[in-house]
């Protein structure tokens, strides 16, 4: 499983809603899980591996394995705070971004049933992150205008030098 990066079109696409939780969705969760593990991530959206369903799951340090299914965003903290984030699908970019301090989540659980969850500190800034993938939004759409530019331009160059090296790489074989 693959993750895509800043440029394709399917992390701009708002999700559809899960219709059926079923073992092809358990086995595509498990999937997402090894593949964020492999990228050393904490969480990931389907979005991002080219699924447009709305799921992301969640690994931060305490290391339970968090699924959210059909989540929708019922509350937010007033208190904001900013944090530095970075994301699979703009590898090696990171930048500071403000967000509420707290949030309240309703979700589906892998089986179906209906959960709340409020969330706080790393958990609830990851939450956010990966609920912005399903809305076709990415965490640079929360900088500055000058900022987002900058760090759009790095990647760009970074994405270039490595194809680069790719085509020598295969110039050599």
């Amino acid at each position: 499983m693959k993750v895509l990066y800043l440029g394709e079109e399917t992390l701009r696409q708002p999700s559809k809603p899960v219709e059926h939780i079923d073992e092809a969705l358990h086995e595509l969760i498990r999937e997402m899980f090894i593949t964020m593990d492999e990228d050393n991530g904490i969480g990931l959206a389907a979005p991002q591996i080219g699924k447009n369903v709305r799921l992301f799951i969640v690994k931060i340090d305490d290391g339970i394995e968090r699924v959210f299914i059909n989540p929708l965003i019922v509350g937010t903290s007033e208190k904001q705070c900013s944090y530095e984030e970075g994301c699979l699908s703009i590898p090696k970019m990171f930048a500071d971004v403000v967000r509420p301090e707290a949030v309240t989540v309703q979700y589906q659980d892998m089986n179906g049933r209906r959960r709340t969850i409020e969330a706080t500190g790393l958990l609830a800034r990851v939450i956010q992150h990966e609920y912005d993938h399903l809305e076709g939004v990415l965490f640079i759409d929360r900088l500055s205008e000058k900022e987002r530019d900058s760090l759009v331009a790095k990647f760009t160059q970074q994405q270039e030098r490595k194809k680069q090296r790719e085509a020598k790489k295969r110039a050599r074989v």
